[in-house]
């Protein structure tokens, strides 16, 4: 009987709607969509931000190398969970290092998928109701289209699409469910990817392209600590960690899930290169933080402002769908910190309908009052990204309570925990700078 089978007959975390429901088994195609749209999320919207501090080499560079160590984390994970059958990250930090393991586990977690849930609906906010940058407005969808009206704001956008399908999504008990909602979500940044990508070839033809820098500028102290500010954005978007033992756990055939993590971080991989690569070419030194608000403008070529409207609408789709794949390992992990002796969160309507909203209000007051996604990402990339990716999947293995870990193993562990220390340190005290400046 293989891990995801005991687990399914112990109902670690395979949630049914219905308990007389059968369930075979997710589809390895399904598991790869799940798992890629956990990965390409709000991060993909920095990227070409990063592109224009670190330079091109360099941030090609650190994104293939975050996806390379990323796998490493993964592969640890997942193995050194099988000897004592866990079903879930939680529940291997449980196993190595206790009750106290599990529960700092399940905070980290709330933390960084609160983060990411706010940088969502900031997204959704910036898409279709206009954001402000540097004394700025840029201007959304909807204002773009019908004028600027109070339905056209972002409170009302908000709380329409909460009412309408983020309350309806994240019903779903069980993460197979949403298998429709994520390949729609990753075909949509498919398209997002093709048109700036399109774009900037057109413009690069025409000639209407400036040269891009190969390599970062450092002219003084505080150009050099913005450097490292773009560290924990990479790292944040390639987060995928709370989710990888749910998917393998409903996954029909268990031994399948690490060609699943490999086919979902290549697929990853080239989204980021080519959306970091195409978004600093096609604005160059005028990128924003957030990439979506430079499509507000004509972006001089036929059909431009169509153009814009694609794009912005294609993201903005894609961020919508995503939203239930990010927010299930958060209830989960927030009603393990606060009712871990109680019935499976399933079983209890009331509770998981209580949370589910408690957690929605919570991302929706981020929402309205953090100013960017940049400022989210600096904090939850630099705290709980670089923990949950990188330094206790190490520690796990250095803990080695089973005996199964190499030299190898523990080289690359040693390694993983002290440049997680170091990139960790390093990237708060230049957020920290940034903030005083």
């Amino acid at each position: 009987m293989t891990t995801g089978e005991k687990n399914r007959e112990k109902g670690v975390p395979l949630l049914l709607k219905n308990p007389l429901e059968k369930f075979k088994g997710a589809s390895f195609s399904g598991s790869v969509f799940n798992l890629s749209c956990t990965i390409i999320g709000a991060g993909i919207m920095s990227l070409p931000a990063t592109f224009k501090v670190l330079g091109v080499v360099p941030g090609i560079a650190l994104i293939l190398f975050t996806v390379f160590l990323t796998d490493m984390s993964i592969e640890m994970l997942l193995r050194f969970s099988r000897p004592s059958g866990c079903g879930s990250y939680s529940e291997v930090m449980g196993d190595t290092f206790g009750v106290v393991g599990k529960m700092a586990l399940q905070i980290i977690v709330v933390v960084n998928n609160i983060g990411v849930v706010i940088v969502y609906l900031i997204i959704i906010e910036d898409v279709f109701s206009g954001s402000t940058s540097n004394g700025v407005h840029h201007a959304g969808v909807l204002e773009g289209w019908f004028g600027a009206h109070w339905w056209t704001g972002r409170s009302f956008v908000l709380a329409f699409l909460t009412l309408t399908f983020f309350i309806p999504s994240i019903c779903f008990k069980r993460i197979d469910s949403l298998r429709y909602t994520s390949t729609i979500s990753v075909l949509l940044a498919v398209v997002f990817l093709a048109v700036v990508a399109s774009v900037s070839v057109y413009k690069i033809v025409e000639g209407s392209v400036l040269r891009p820098r190969w390599f970062p500028e450092i002219t003084n102290f505080g150009s050099f600590w913005n450097f490292f500010t773009v560290v924990p954005v990479i790292v944040c978007a390639c987060v995928c960690h709370y989710n990888v033992h749910t998917i393998q756990n409903e996954l029909a055939e268990e031994p399948q899930m690490q060609a699943v993590v490999g086919t979902s971080l290549a697929l990853c991989a080239s989204v980021y290169v080519t959306t970091g690569l195409f978004g600093y070419l096609l604005f160059g030194e005028s990128t924003l933080p957030d990439m979506l608000s430079n499509f507000d403008n004509d972006l001089g070529i036929p059909y431009g402002y169509l153009l814009n409207d694609i794009i912005r609408v294609s993201y903005g789709g894609h961020i919508i769908l995503i939203f239930p794949i990010v927010f299930h390992p958060l209830r989960l992990s927030f009603d393990g910190i606060f009712f871990s002796s109680s019935r499976p969160l399933a079983s209890d309507n009331t509770r998981f309908a209580v949370i589910s909203l408690l957690l929605v209000f919570i991302g929706l007051v981020g929402a309205l009052y953090i100013p960017n996604i940049w400022v989210v990402f600096e904090f939850v990339g630099a705290t709980a990204g670089f923990l949950m990716a990188f330094i206790l999947p190490a520690a796990i293995t250095l803990k080695d309570r089973h005996g199964i870990a190499t030299g190898k193993d523990k080289l690359a562990a040693i390694f993983m925990i002290l440049l997680g220390i170091f990139a960790n340190a390093i990237a708060i005290c230049s957020s920290a700078y940034s903030l005083v400046r």
